[in-house]
C-alpha cells in the first residue's frame, strides 16, 4: 500500500471525507496547519533522539488528577541502558519576529542589530559597532538605503495616527500621509516585500514561551517556570530549510525580571544567514546547542524525575504497516 493510499484511508476513516475536501479545509485554516506542524515537529524530534540512542516517551496531556509541576514538557527521555529520566519541552521559533520588531524600517533594523551585536560573529568589538552595522546593511541589503528608505507603518497604526490631532509636520506625519491612500492589503504587501528581502540575508531566531497561569500550574506569570522541564528543544524550521533542532537547559537561560524562577517569554537565540551558494549559516548564542549530547551533559541525576510519578501516553500512532 502506498503512502497516498494510507493517507486516503486515514482521511476517510477519521474525517469522513475525501482528500480533496481535507486539503481544502487544511489550506483555509492556519490554526489547523499550526497543529499539524506542531505534531510533525514532535514526531521528527522523537525520531531524532531515538536515532541518537535515547529512549523517548510522550507525556500524557490529560493526567489522572493534578499534573505534576515538574512534568510540563512533551517527552520523557533517557539514554538507553541508563536509569535517569528527564523532561523535554518542544517549541518552535516566533513566527513573526522580524515583523514584530518592525525590522522592515531602517532605523529599527539598525537599532536591533546594535542591541544584539554580541550575537553577531561579524562584529569586531574593538571597532565602532554602529559603523560596522551600517556597512553590513549597505553591502548586503542596500535597498534599505534607497527603495526602502522611508518608514512603513501598519494599517492599524496609520488609522490610529490619523485620528490624533497634529500640532506640527514631522517625518512620521509625512510618511503616514503618503501611506494613507493605500488599503490594508496594499500596506501588508509592502511590509511583506521588505521582510522577504530582509530574510534573504538575515533571519531572526527568537523563542516564544507563553504559558497559562492557572492555579494548578503554580506559575506567577504567563511563562514557564524553570523547573517545569529539564531541557528545551526548539525547531527552527520557520527560519531554516529543514526541521532542525537546537536545545537549551532552562537553568542556563536568563531569568524573567519579574520572577527569577520563571523564564522570559522571548530570547533572541541567534541568527540564520543565507549564503550566496544557497546554504544557510546558523549562529547561536552560547546557551543554545545543536548537539543533543551537549545539552544532556548539563543535566545531573539529582534533577531527574521520579519514575513512579511518570504518566506516559501509550496511544499508538494510527498508521497502516
Amino acid at each position: 500500500m502506498t503512502v497516498f493510499q494510507k493517507l486516503e484511508i486515514f482521511v476517510r476513516k477519521t474525517f469522513k471525507t475525501t482528500l480533496e475536501v481535507f486539503l481544502a479545509a487544511l489550506k483555509m485554516s492556519p490554526n489547523a496547519q499550526g497543529y499539524v506542524s506542531g505534531s510533525v515537529t514532535e514526531l521528527l524530534l522523537k525520531q531524532h533522539l531515538e536515532s541518537l540512542d535515547y529512549e523517548v516517551k510522550r507525556i500524557r496531556e490529560k493526567w489522572e488528577g493534578k499534573k505534576h509541576p515538574n512534568h510540563h514538557g512533551d517527552f520523557y527521555f533517557r539514554k538507553n541502558n541508563t536509569n535517569d529520566w528527564f523532561v523535554l519541552e518542544s517549541k518552535g521559533v516566533k513566527s513573526n519576529s522580524e515583523k514584530w520588531h518592525k525590522l522592515y524600517n531602517y532605523d529599527n533594523l539598525k537599532k536591533f542589530l546594535y542591541n544584539h551585536s554580541e550575537k553577531l560573529s561579524w562584529i569586531d568589538t574593538e571597532k565602532n559597532i554602529e559603523n560596522q552595522i551600517i556597512t553590513w546593511i549597505s553591502t548586503n541589503i542596500p535597498k534599505f538605503e534607497t527603495d526602502y528608505k522611508e518608514n512603513l507603518y501598519d494599517y492599524e497604526e496609520i488609522q490610529k495616527y490619523n485620528k490624533q490631532p497634529k500640532t506640527r509636520e514631522t517625518d512620521k506625519y509625512r510618511s503616514v500621509a503618503a501611506l494613507s491612500k493605500f488599503s490594508r492589503d496594499e500596506i501588508g504587501d509592502m511590509i511583506a516585500e521588505r521582510l522577504d528581502y530582509l530574510q534573504s540575508k538575515i533571519r531572526v531566531l527568537e523563542t516564544h514561551f507563553v504559558s497559562g497561569v492557572s492555579g494548578s500550574s503554580e506559575r506567577t506569570q504567563a511563562t514557564p517556570r524553570k523547573d517545569e522541564f529539564n531541557a528545551i528543544s526548539i525547531d527552527i524550521v520557520l527560519r531554516f530549510d529543514e526541521h532542525k533542532f537546537v536545545f537549551a537547559n532552562p537553568n542556563q537561560l536568563e531569568s524573567s525580571g519579574e520572577n527569577a524562577e520563571h523564564l522570559q517569554q522571548n530570547y533572541i537565540m541567534g541568527f540564520v544567514f543565507p549564503q550566496t551558494d544557497g546554504s544557510l549559516k546558523l549562529e547561536l548564542t552560547d546557551e543554545w546547542y545543536d548537539n543533543f549530547a551537549d545539552i544532556c551533559a548539563t543535566l545531573s541525576a539529582e534533577n531527574s524525575v521520579n519514575e513512579t510519578d511518570m504518566q506516559i501516553d501509550n496511544r499508538n500512532i494510527i498508521a497502516e504497516e
